[in-house]
């Protein structure tokens, strides 16, 4: 019953995902468009964050499974004990290793030594320091709206930005 449940939830969620993906990229573009043209009703705003906010979530989800299926076809190929995989953890083992190092003109040399010398630097750099910081206390900031958050997220058009490009010297921009 679980391996049916399951294959049910795999079918209705994860199937066919990148054209799921697809039709969002163009329902975010088309009212993107639109928000350019004129201003969004609050139902489009939401649709709008509701589609981005999907998108994001089958990204993720899709980038999940695409990185499983890397793993499992890396071990039905039988890469995982071959030549080239242990030349592979050979290669990366010598260029991880740290022979020595320099600490305030002092050569550090030895696995033990340079051990405890990143040891302690690490953990002088994150000793929790106590001190006194400044706080914004009960300061009450005003919240956008919908609307004025869309407005945030809105692509620019080439009839705004040309203007700017095109007027502006450019040598108010050169240093003599």
């Amino acid at each position: 019953m679980i391996k049916l449940a399951l294959r049910e939830w795999h079918q209705s969620h994860s199937q066919n995902l990148p054209t799921k993906i697809q039709s969002l990229k163009v329902k975010i573009e088309a009212l993107n468009l639109k928000g350019e043209s004129e201003v969004l009703i609050d139902e489009e705003v939401e649709d709008l964050h509701g589609f981005t906010e999907e998108l994001f979530s089958l990204s993720r989800i899709n980038t999940s499974i695409c990185w499983q299926q890397s793993r499992m076809n890396w071990l039905q190929e039988g890469h995982a004990n071959s030549k080239f995989f242990h030349g592979i953890m050979s290669s990366r083992k010598r260029r991880n290793y740290i022979p020595f190092f320099l600490v305030n003109g002092v050569l550090i040399e030895g696995v033990e030594n340079v051990r405890n010398a990143v040891f302690s630097h690490f953990s002088n750099h994150f000793r929790s320091i106590n001190v006194e910081r400044p706080s914004m206390g009960n300061v009450q900031f005003r919240t956008l709206s919908y609307r004025e958050g869309a407005g945030l997220v809105k692509l620019f058009s080439i009839e705004e930005v040309k203007p700017t490009v095109c007027v502006t010297p450019i040598f108010d921009y050169l240093v003599i």
